[in-house]
């Protein structure tokens, strides 16, 4: 059975440019969803709306991610969405950051029933679209989810997809496979599991351990091996050799679309260096260095050349 395989959102990475390019160059994803869209000041952000609905979102399967703290927002989103045309939502109960934690937003939302109640109130106000829901196992305890689930399971969801671990680790410690299992075997829906896949083989470990998980999705290692899904798909790894000369040609077609539609230095090295943030393991460290420190568009194509080192 084919593996569904999905690339998660990226605050400040997996833009429209991003994903159109990335589904241009490389296979094996099935779904790309957007970096969350929220509300600012009581309405949703023009810039969040160009990214998930402008021209470069409509050749490959985009979803619309929503981040939301309470039934108005949530209503206001999804309302928004519908206006825009979306047939879809993804509704992200798993964001870590401290920022969207704070308000309420993300992984807060999770052992708290009145995010559930809303969660609830709004997919069965709307349905003619379909829903999926990003989540943590909780913000502070791993336990929080147990209040959710019984909320997800009298709804018609297109998927679960769990990040195993707690919102105040973030990205550090353990996923905890114990409460993966659990959310498994208790869930209704299906159930796909994101966390910590950087190889093929982890995927491959990772599917073997949960052989009824309905896909993965991958965020970071994407952005730090792009080739990650097409080589999942295939089970076909790639030499390193082929995936730098395939990351370098991404990278050119991505440099040549911002120095064409961006003025100044400041303004595309912004864009074009957090592509290589998640990548030391793949560039090597003395490049990936080099990148960081680039202040101008020079050095920056000094830094890339040293990348030529790892071939």
């Amino acid at each position: 059975m084919k593996t569904m395989i999905h690339f998660a959102p990226v605050q400040g990475h997996t833009d429209a440019v991003y994903r159109h390019f990335h589904a241009a160059r490389y296979g094996g994803i099935d779904s790309y969803y957007t970096p969350f869209i929220r509300l600012e000041r009581g309405e949703v952000r023009a810039r969040d709306l160009r990214d998930a609905f402008g021209e470069l979102t409509q050749d490959i399967k985009s979803v619309p991610q929503v981040i939301f703290r309470d039934l108005t927002e949530l209503q206001t989103l999804v309302r928004q969405m519908k206006e825009e045309g979306a047939q879809r939502v993804d509704i992200n109960m798993g964001c870590p950051f401290p920022l969207q934690t704070s308000k309420g937003r993300g992984a807060a939302t999770v052992g708290r029933q009145e995010c559930g109640d809303a969660l609830k109130e709004v997919v069965e106000e709307n349905p003619d679209m379909r829903f999926s829901v990003k989540m943590r196992l909780g913000q502070e305890s791993k336990e929080e989810w147990r209040t959710l689930m019984p909320i997800l399971n009298t709804l018609d969801l297109e998927h679960i997809a769990i990040h195993p671990r707690i919102g105040r680790q973030q990205y550090n410690g353990e996923t905890d496979l114990t409460e993966m299992r659990s959310i498994i075997e208790e869930s209704k829906n299906a159930v796909i599991y994101n966390g910590d896949i950087v190889t093929p083989q982890d995927a491959f470990r990772i599917l073997e351990i949960f052989p009824e998980a309905k896909g993965i999705m991958i965020g970071r290692g994407l952005l730090g091996r792009p080739s990650l899904a097409e080589e999942i798909a295939s089970g076909t790894e790639w030499d390193k050799t082929r995936r730098l000369e395939e990351m370098l040609r991404f990278h050119r077609v991505l440099a040549r679309h911002y120095e064409e539609t961006l003025c100044g230095d400041h303004q595309i090295l912004s864009k074009l260096a957090p592509f290589w943030e998640y990548a030391e393991a793949e560039i090597g460290r003395k490049a990936w260095k080099a990148i960081k420190k680039a202040g101008n568009m020079a050095k920056y194509h000094s830094a890339i050349a040293l990348i030529g080192n790892e071939l």
